[in-house]
């Protein structure tokens, strides 16, 4: 169960199992998108924090533009934010008097034991109870916001519905998910980053642990996995993520 924090304070950090294999691909990845940031680098602001490496690359964002103006003007919402822990972002939002859930869902689902087997017809057996219950485990609190980000491009095939379904059963009527799609699965901007809030319109990027990106959503792809929603809006991004504010 990832940590509740109401301010900067309460902020912990629960340690999890090193990464102990990666693939070929995402060495390779790792090292284009590192020249890529470089590259792209505005400020010498080098991170310090074990498990992201790298400068901090803003990166405007239409989705978390909107998403922001609400989290301005309704304090004391509740928020799970995905990905590796962001003191940034703990501290933008216990700033404007909010609660935190942490959900490392993609370094959770890649490093543990989730995999139990194949069946006789050589399908794969998940122990997606345990994974849901290890990391999105609410103890029968609901949310206002989920931070998702690129969260479902690294996941495993068979744990993406059942988290949208978790995350549907476990939010507040009209509360909001801001989530990222890569639209293609090859190129420097697919490698797995870390989004951390801006008080302005930018997100800033930062490289996270090595995880090959797992698909590329289309428009109609995105839609019939958020067909129980009530509503969803995407926004125009240069590059090659599709932003989304999907609606309880």
């Amino acid at each position: 169960m990832g940590p509740m924090l109401r301010s900067p304070a309460a902020f912990s950090r629960v340690g999890f199992p090193a990464l102990r294999v990666i693939t070929a691909l995402a060495a390779r990845g790792y090292r284009l998108i590192s020249s890529w940031f470089e590259r792209k680098q505005s400020s010498s602001s080098v991170a310090s924090i074990p498990g992201l490496a790298g400068p901090k690359v803003p990166r405007h964002s239409g989705g978390w533009s909107a998403l922001r103006k609400q989290l301005q003007a309704e304090p004391g919402l509740r928020v799970i934010d995905t990905g590796y822990t962001s003191p940034a972002n703990i501290n933008y939002l216990t700033g404007l008097g909010h609660s935190v859930f942490l959900a490392d869902l993609v370094h959770d689902a890649c490093t543990g034991n989730w995999l139990l087997g194949t069946d006789a017809d050589g399908k794969q057996n998940w122990n997606v109870e345990g994974f849901l219950d290890q990391s999105l485990k609410f103890s029968g609190r609901t949310f206002d916001v989920v931070l998702l980000w690129a969260t479902l491009d690294y996941l495993p095939e068979p744990l993406v519905v059942p988290v949208v379904d978790h995350l549907f059963n476990s939010m507040n009527p009209g509360g909001q998910v801001l989530a990222y799609f890569h639209t293609r699965t090859q190129g420097e901007e697919t490698v797995h980053a870390r989004f951390h809030l801006t008080a302005g319109d930018d997100v800033e990027m930062q490289l996270a642990q090595h995880f090959p990106i797992q698909r590329a959503f289309t428009n109609r792809s995105i839609q019939r996995l958020f067909a129980e929603w009530s509503g969803l809006k995407q926004f125009l991004a240069k590059d090659s993520i599709l932003e989304v504010v999907i609606t309880r």
